[in-house]
Formats: structure tokens, C-alpha cells, sequence
């Protein structure tokens, strides 16, 4: 069953988290997992907490998403990321 990992990151410097994307992508890419949404406009509809960055990436199902998450291949991209950026990933199971 497809699965998405949901994200939202607050980068607080922008030019080190530069340097995390292709390393990210590269290793999404090697796990069976694409782009849906990358960064662009959002807009709160409801709630109080205005979001940060939003990202969503689809993978061929959970057990892989969390194998990538767990990665050699993600461990370098997510050294970066903590060091650019705070922030949440969930990984939620799409409908069979």
C-alpha cells in the first residue's frame, strides 16, 4: 500500500539547507520515492499554527519509507537538515 511522508521544516539557514536537497532527492530516489509537493506557497485554512516548508514524498509503502528515513543513503542529508532546519515527519499509510 502506497505510503507519504508528510513533512514540515522551518529552515533557519537557508544556504546550509541548500546543501541537503540534492542529497535528500538522491536518496529518495534510490527507495522508490518521489516529490508530490517540495516547498511551494501554502496556505493555512484552518488551525492557529501558521506551517513552515511542506514537503510530501510517496513511497511504494511504509516498511520503505521508514527503511529510507533509516538509511545510509538519508543519514548524511539528515545531519544537514537538523543543523539547517527544526521540524516533523510523519509517515501516514495511503487508502488500499
Amino acid at each position: 500500500m502506497t505510503a507519504y511522508v508528510v513533512v514540515e521544516i522551518q529552515v533557519h539557514d537557508p544556504e546550509l539547507y541548500e546543501q541537503y536537497k540534492p542529497i535528500a532527492a538522491n536518496s529518495i530516489e534510490l527507495y522508490g520515492g518521489r516529490y508530490l509537493a517540495r516547498g511551494g506557497e501554502t496556505e493555512l485554512l484552518e488551525g492557529d499554527a501558521s506551517p513552515g516548508r511542506i514537503v510530501i514524498l510517496e513511497f511504494p509503502d511504509a516498511a520503505t519509507a521508514r527503511r529510507w528515513y533509516r538509511s545510509a543513503e538519508y543519514a548524511e542529508a539528515l545531519k544537514i537538515r537538523e543543523r539547517a532546519s527544526v521540524g516533523r515527519l510523519i509517515v501516514v499509510e495511503g487508502l488500499a
